[in-house]
């Protein structure tokens, strides 16, 4: 069994609600290794069938996303685990500077950022001959705004330990049908290379995880059936599969690791 060396260190994971998602089984990881985490999530409202929730597919999804972090935080008190829960907006500056002081003076620092929440959208309207100013503004607000609010305030309320890792898609660069969410990911990316650039006199490294296709609770049965065919793994990714290259780059195991994009999608979109 591989010891990351995360015990007693603070990490802070977005976009943690859904309990098949990879922020929240992030954050179960980080609390297996005697991490003390912080689950930060903001419900996502859209409609779903209840009587779908079951079973692995849209309604499931949304289901997930709209609720609050019961289910996760359950978890985490079987695992004994010394944790926080806040529900905010990380595109909110203000509400980034709360969730930091909120930390600080419980835990007194934050040693791992995962910039993990990002929204998208689902109705067909991120398509350039669709899109609307609405839906660019939503996901960079969130996916991009937010994503670097709570990188700056990592790194001004800096300690002596730094791992920031953002999670974009493995699809980033090519990502027709949806192309806001896809550039999103892509300025994503470009973030992590240049902040890892000014951050590293820190000693704080910045690297980005691109998963391929995930089972979160969104891929149903058919579109399984789709997707698997090309990924050369022959199987969808799993949150777990996630969840253990985020603790690698947390750990101090990959203290000279930085800037770096990793996919992990079993050879998709290569």
């Amino acid at each position: 069994m591989i010891d990351y060396g995360l015990k007693n260190k603070v990490a802070l994971v977005t976009g943690a609600n859904n309990p098949q998602g990879i922020g929240a089984t992030a954050a179960l990881a980080f609390a297996r290794e005697g991490a003390k985490v912080v689950l930060v999530y903001k419900k996502i409202f859209r409609e779903f069938d209840q009587d779908k929730v079951d079973r692995n597919g849209k309604d499931r999804y949304y289901a997930a996303n709209a609720g609050d972090a019961d289910i996760v935080e359950s978890k985490l008190r079987e695992l004994n685990a010394d944790y926080i829960i806040l529900e905010s907006d990380i595109s909110n500056e203000n509400d980034v500077t709360e969730i930091y002081s909120t930390v600080m003076k419980r835990f007194g620092r934050v040693d791992i950022l995962v910039n993990n929440a990002a929204v998208d959208d689902e109705n067909g309207f991120d398509t350039i001959e669709k899109i609307t100013q609405h839906v660019i503004d939503e996901t960079f607000a969130v996916n991009v705004r937010g994503s670097v609010l709570m990188t700056r305030e990592f790194v001004k309320r800096r300690g002596n330990y730094g791992r920031i890792i953002n999670i974009s898609t493995d699809a980033s660069q090519i990502f027709a049908g949806q192309i806001t969410y896809g550039a999103s990911k892509a300025t994503l990316e470009a973030l992590t290379r240049s902040i890892a650039l000014e951050v590293g006199k820190y000693g704080i490294t910045v690297n980005c995880v691109a998963p391929g296709p995930t089972q979160t609770g969104w891929i149903d049965a058919d579109l399984e059936k789709a997707v698997v065919p090309l990924i050369p793994m022959g199987k969808l990714i799993q949150p777990e599969d996630i969840a253990e290259t985020v603790l690698f780059l947390a750990s101090d195991r990959a203290k000279m690791l930085t800037g770096q994009i990793i996919k992990v999608s079993g050879g998709h979109a290569l």
